[in-house]
């Protein structure tokens, strides 16, 4: 019973988070899935296509729809790899421009989901999450 309530609260958890998020961005074109991406790639710089699903637990299908939706808008590039098969995805100077507003946007709904959450409960969350996430790999 307690396994079947911490995986329905945590998908609750999960919807709601993605939803505010995608509310957020949706005025600049934005969705979470895309965010995810940008963000991964601002961080770790370019990656192919396949090393994104696997960071991000993302099939390929959807992924190729948010590189896609990323390359029209102009805010990722697709690099050619040493294997015909293979592309590297990475940012555009477009997207490295207005990710500080982005980022803003992204923080602010952050701040706003915790605002009731002390900080000492949000460390404890992040081990949790950490642990588990390492457990599980």
């Amino acid at each position: 019973m307690l396994t079947h309530e911490l995986f329905h609260t945590l998908h609750q958890l999960s919807r709601h988070l993605t939803n505010s998020l995608n509310e957020a961005l949706k005025p600049i074109g934005l969705y979470s899935a895309q965010w995810s991406v940008i963000y991964v790639l601002k961080n770790k710089g370019s990656l192919t296509q396949k090393e994104l699903c696997d960071y991000l637990f993302v099939e390929a299908p959807p992924m190729t729809r948010t590189i896609q939706r990323l390359v029209k808008q102009g805010y990722v590039s697709q690099i050619q790899g040493k294997d015909k098969r293979e592309k590297h995805v990475q940012l555009t100077d477009v997207a490295l421009q207005e990710y500080p507003k982005w980022e803003q946007i992204v923080n602010s709904v952050n701040q706003k989901l915790l605002n009731n959450f002390p900080n000492e409960s949000q460390e404890q969350l992040v081990k949790l999450q950490k642990s588990w996430l390492q457990q599980i790999l």
